[in-house]
C-alpha cells in the first residue's frame, strides 16, 4: 500500500495512478473528520486514459484535472445518491455530465448508483436522468448491467437493463406502471 497526496502518482505494472482532487468529507471514526484527503483517480496507460471520480460533489477541480491529464477515453463519474442538500458530496446528473465535459471525456460510464438506496430518489432515476442528458448533449454513454464486462476502449451503450422488469427484479425492484419501477424500500 502507498499513500498519496493529491497530484502524486504511483506506477503499477506500467499503469500510472494519479491521485486527483475530489470534493467530499472524509473520516471513519468519531475524531478523524476531514483529516485525510478524499481522492479521485486519473489512470493512465500508454494507449488508454481513464478517470474515476469516486464520491464527489461537483467542483472546478474537474476542469483542472481535464486540463492536466485529459482528454480521457473513459470517465467513470458518480451519478447517484444525490440530494439538493448534499451538493458538496454527491452530484446531480446534470453536474455529472458537466464533470465529464470538464474532463474532456469521450465515453461516460455512470457509477455510484442502482445498488442500494442512500437518498430519497428512486434507485433507477439516476440512470434515466443521465441517459437523457447524455443523449440530448450528444455524449457517448455506457450503462452496463451490474457485473457486466465492459471494453474500456470501446464501451457499449448498454441495454437500458433497469427498464426491464426481469433485470430490475434482481435488484429488488418491481414494475409499478409502464416502465416505472419501485424499489423494495419504496414498497415498504
Amino acid at each position: 500500500m502507498q499513500q498519496l497526496d493529491w497530484w502524486q502518482s504511483a506506477v503499477v505494472h506500467d499503469i500510472r495512478f494519479v491521485a486527483t482532487p475530489s470534493q467530499h468529507f472524509s473520516g471513519r471514526g468519531v475524531n478523524d473528520r476531514n483529516k485525510t484527503l478524499w481522492a479521485s483517480w486519473a489512470i493512465l496507460e500508454q494507449d488508454l486514459r481513464i478517470f474515476f471520480s469516486g464520491d464527489s460533489g461537483y467542483f472546478d477541480g474537474f476542469k483542472q484535472i481535464g486540463d492536466s491529464y485529459g482528454p480521457f477515453d473513459l470517465t467513470l463519474i458518480e451519478t447517484g445518491a444525490y440530494d439538493q442538500h448534499w451538493p458538496d458530496v454527491h452530484m446531480q446528473p446534470e453536474e455529472s455530465l458537466q464533470a465529464h465535459l470538464d474532463l474532456r471525456g469521450q465515453h461516460l460510464l455512470p457509477i455510484h448508483n442502482g445498488t442500494f438506496d442512500l437518498s430519497m430518489h428512486a434507485w433507477y432515476e439516476p440512470f434515466n436522468r443521465i441517459v437523457h442528458l447524455a443523449t440530448q448533449g450528444g455524449v457517448s454513454i455506457s450503462t452496463p448491467q451490474m457485473g457486466e464486462a465492459v471494453d474500456m476502449t470501446q464501451p457499449h451503450a448498454g441495454s437500458r437493463w433497469w427498464l426491464h422488469p426481469e433485470a430490475s427484479a434482481e435488484l429488488g425492484a418491481v414494475p409499478i406502471a409502464g416502465n416505472a419501477m419501485v424499489s423494495s424500500a419504496e414498497r415498504a
